[in-house]
């Protein structure tokens, strides 16, 4: 059992390999193992360089999630009032430096349950909220989660995503679709919309 969101990602990536993990305009499908491979790629370009203790990145794009995995991979915390995270790490020339994996490895030594993550809570506080969550959610493998790709800054929509990883679910990024016009457009029915009451109480 998973005892830091570290460990989340390293065993549902062990777990589930190619399932379908997260599905955007830009990267298509990855499944598992891809989306760990990500996260991985840009703690490596963290820590390629002395990390500081906190980090954020708020592109509008699913780096963002990105970023965010590897910070809990990385042991950092992730506060809006972090350090951005720079553009090279996110996809560009240090992204899966090779100076970081060294200390990547290293950290397997130093992430605990009560390492800080976010909004005062550890990571062994988070993934206990994340369990209570996923009960009363009921979400499995088989779970398809389609969330607003330009809600994905929000507190909310961030908690889903947390809560898709946890349950392993296959979560589709979607950008706003404009809306439907002519007469077709009354025959078209619109999707559910976003609910974030549910995850609200996850960061407090």
């Amino acid at each position: 059992m998973a005892l830091t969101l570290r460990d989340l990602i390293i065993q549902r990536a062990a777990r589930l390999q190619g399932r379908p993990a997260l599905t955007t305009p830009d990267w298509g499908t990855l499944g598992y193992g891809q989306l760990r491979n990500r996260a991985e790629g840009v703690a490596l370009g963290l820590l390629a360089a002395p990390a500081p203790p906190s980090i954020h990145s708020a592109t509008g794009t699913p780096w963002d999630w990105a970023a965010e995995l590897a910070a809990a991979a990385a042991g950092l915390a992730w506060e809006a009032d972090g350090q951005v995270v720079p553009a090279e790490v996110l996809g560009g020339p240090r992204f899966n430096a090779e100076e970081g994996r060294g200390p990547y490895h290293a950290r397997e030594q130093i992430v605990t349950p009560d390492t800080p993550f976010h909004a005062g809570l550890t990571q062994g506080e988070l993934l206990l909220r994340l369990r209570r969550l996923n009960a009363v959610l009921g979400w499995d493998h088989d779970t398809r989660v389609d969330l607003p790709l330009a809600r994905l800054g929000e507190p909310a929509l961030r908690a889903a995503l947390w809560s898709a990883l946890y349950a392993g679910v296959h979560t589709v990024l979607e950008p706003e679709a404009p809306p439907a016009g002519g007469w077709l457009a009354r025959f078209r029915s619109a999707p559910p919309a976003w609910d974030p009451e549910i995850f609200l109480g996850l960061w407090r």
